[in-house]
């Protein structure tokens, strides 16, 4: 069993994308979306597909590193700010799995770098689109709007 929907919309998207200043509906509904793909909310966190909620693989989180935040220092500032002290410094991946908020913003700048058209916060297409491009190539659309369903829609319906 993975975190609830709207508990990891308030407690950890939210106050994340807020932060990093990159707050907006669609970008919170996208990366809940996201994480409902990739571990069902949470359920599966350490995967040979990769790591947390996002499961970002090692090589993708380096990736990120050098390609992206080392020539926003600023912005690489503020994500480092999210991690641990001693223990990125020891496993910096493992802080994908443990530490929420640092994974959600990892995975919002995964899709920050690709530069693509934000669709409306209720284009679940559009956001399962994203999805495939940033997060599972050989995903399928059918598998965001199932997890949607699965692990948001029917516990917002059930609240």
């Amino acid at each position: 069993m993975g975190i609830a929907a709207c508990d990891l919309s308030q407690h950890v998207i939210r106050p994340t994308l807020l932060y990093l200043q990159r707050h907006s509906a669609t970008a919170e509904a996208l990366l809940l979306g996201a994480a409902a793909c990739q571990s069902a909310l949470g359920s599966a966190l350490d995967t040979p597909q990769g790591h947390g909620l996002y499961r970002i693989s090692e090589q993708r989180h380096q990736r990120l590193w050098d390609r992206y935040l080392a020539f926003d220092p600023d912005l690489a500032s503020r994500v480092r700010g999210l991690a641990s002290q001693h223990a990125f410094l020891e496993a910096p991946h493992l802080e994908l799995t443990v530490n929420l908020r640092y994974a959600t913003a990892i995975a919002w700048l995964l899709i920050e770098a690709e530069q693509l058209q934000l669709p409306a916060a209720d284009d679940l297409l559009g956001m399962g689109r994203i999805w495939r491009r940033v997060f599972q190539p050989h995903g399928r659309q059918r598998d965001f709007l199932e997890a949607w369903q699965r692990c948001i829609a029917q516990t917002s319906q059930a609240a």
